[in-house]
């Protein structure tokens, strides 16, 4: 009975949020809004918008940023998986790409940040000796008007994320056999993966790619901190006029939610058109018979352009665990001239309730929706086969819409309620956004169990519910914990939600740093963003550690 409660709850987890939302938005929208007097309908609050200034290259911007961090990111792990799959390369490269995905979007940017600075760490390697600065050049790299550093940051966080579901495709498609059946016939490494696996791997990750297009349009963190101010992209604007004290401007700032709402729709629109066109001109050259057998600097590009987005994070991070101990630290110094712990002595007591809050709410979400995830596999088993198409698409829904979209009615929804700035509100909203990654990190593992230990318990005499905890939890205790680890990082790193929903008076690792952004104390921010680096990475190197001591002598009886 219990069971069949979880499909159930994580159908409305993964709708009713986002469909209240979206009318909570709507409404103010287009002028109805009786808390704040408006109790008629029309399109004043559009024609306020369309009044700002510069509001339409602030969209223009969200869009074309949408665009290129998918097209970029996607390009780069569809080359490196094609040149290099198989190879020793491959699995190194893997293997130092995959702790990226512990780190928080927000985290990546100050990383990134903190790398291509004018006083960066970049900067002070090469100065003075190859540039002759004596002082950071006046260079507008960060904060760029066209938003190239933006991009940069989402593009080298997406990366990671989109190798993941590739290489979680690449099974279903016996790479090993169709990349000697297609090298027997003459044809290059990339060009016979193009012609021969990627039409059979792209249709499984398209969702991802599209919510990929979603969150680029619509971040707030990574453009608060990377992008543009004059103007600023779309959706950092919105949550300025959402928090404004004159409450009027939520009628603006709902008409602005629907704008991200068409640009996503639009950038997600446009990328269909490219997939299309895509698809002629590989059908064009495949039926030519093009083979592209020289191919080598398109694969060593594609290597090195794998390798400066792992180590351009890995460096910056570094960058920010040295200023976070930082003592005098003058350009263009490599180093410090001292280290000391006064900033974090001098930053801790502040840090306490933000810290609580943030493992608070990450411990609840994630093991809530741990639980409604195993429910739901659990009802999967009892029927006999895995959810439709329908279902997978539903899975994305809280991805695929713009937060900016939702958020901002599902915050008036928790005013109007009287639940907003709550914990459990927080939790509640950062369930929405958990549950996926929950569902996607335990599908493999939970459907790869070998079903024979149950049909020998059960030989033994075992209740089904005595096989579940005392055989099949244990055995996936691996990826579990792995579950546990994701979704931990996810909440970690959730800004928006937590901004408008904890209305200011919840705080986070993440709020608190991304606020730091527009101060010019490195060491603070430095401190925070190291606290956001540290979080998800202890989470992870538990779920490493544990199963490692748990089955240290059973190596065959996990999963």
């Amino acid at each position: 009975m219990l069971t069949r409660l979880g499909p159930f709850l994580a159908i409305g987890l993964l709708t009713v949020p986002v469909a209240f939302g979206l009318a909570g938005t709507l409404l103010p929208a287009f002028g109805y809004l009786p808390a704040l007097g408006g109790m008629e309908f029309g399109l004043a609050p559009f024609a306020m918008l369309f009044s700002e200034p510069a509001i339409f290259m602030s969209a223009l911007m969200s869009l074309v940023s949408g665009l290129a961090t998918a097209a970029i990111s996607l390009a780069v792990v569809m080359l490196f998986t094609a040149a290099w799959g198989g190879t020793r390369h491959f699995a190194r490269i893997q293997h130092l790409i995959s702790p990226l995905l512990s780190v928080p979007h927000a985290a990546s940017a100050f990383a990134l940040a903190f790398l291509i600075a004018p006083s960066g760490m970049i900067a002070r390697l090469i100065s003075p000796g190859l540039t002759g600065w004596e002082r950071p050049p006046d260079l507008l790299i960060v904060h760029d008007p066209f938003g190239l550093s933006m991009m940069a940051g989402l593009i080298v966080k997406e990366i990671p994320f989109l190798l993941l579901v590739t290489l979680a495709a690449l099974p279903q498609v016996k790479p090993a056999r169709m990349r000697a059946l297609i090298a027997s016939m003459g044809y290059g490494r990339i060009s016979g993966f193009v012609f021969g696996l990627w039409p059979s791997i792209y249709p499984q990750i398209r969702l991802p790619v599209f919510a990929v297009i979603a969150f680029a349009t619509s971040v707030v963190d990574v453009a608060a901190i990377l992008g543009p101010t004059t103007p600023a992209p779309l959706a950092v604007r919105l949550v300025d006029w959402m928090n404004d004290p004159d409450l009027s401007m939520r009628f603006l700032a709902s008409a602005g939610a629907v704008l991200q709402l068409g640009v996503t729709a639009a950038a997600i629109l446009i990328w269909i058109g490219f997939e299309k066109l895509g698809a002629r001109l590989r059908d064009r050259f495949s039926c030519a018979g093009r083979r592209f057998r020289r191919d080598r600097v398109l694969r060593w590009g594609a290597l090195a352009a794998m390798l400066v987005s792992a180590c351009a994070i890995f460096a910056g991070l570094v960058a920010l665990g040295l200023w976070s101990v930082a003592g005098l630290w003058q350009y263009p110094d490599l180093l410090p001239a001292r280290f000391d712990l006064r900033n974090w002595m001098r930053v801790l007591p502040n840090l306490v309730e933000p810290l609580a809050t943030t493992l608070f709410v990450a411990f609840i979400s994630t093991f809530v929706a741990a639980v409604i995830a195993i429910l739901c596999f659990v009802r999967e088993d009892e029927m006999g086969h895995p959810p439709g198409r329908g279902a997978l698409a539903l899975l994305y829904l809280p991805l695929l819409v713009p937060q900016v979209a939702f958020l901002f009615g599902l915050q008036l929804l928790f005013i109007l309620t009287g639940v907003e700035a709550t914990l459990a509100a927080l939790v509640f909203a950062h369930l929405v956004f958990v549950l996926p990654y929950a569902w996607l990190a335990l599908k493999d593992p939970w459907r790869a169990f070998d079903r024979r230990y149950d049909q020998i318990a059960a030989g033994l005499g075992k209740g089904p519910v005595r096989r579940f905890f005392q055989i099949r939890l244990p055995m996936l205790a691996r990826p579990l914990l792995a579950v546990a680890a994701i979704g931990f990082s996810v909440s970690v790193g959730l800004y928006l939600p937590t901004v408008l929903i904890g209305a200011g008076r919840l705080t986070t690792i993440t709020t608190e740093a991304v606020a730091l952004a527009s101060g010019g104390n490195r060491r603070v921010i430095g401190i925070y963003a190291f606290m956001q680096m540290v979080l998800p990475a202890a989470g992870f190197a538990v779920a490493t550690i544990v199963p490692a001591l748990i089955f240290r002598r059973y190596r065959d009886m996990h999963v």
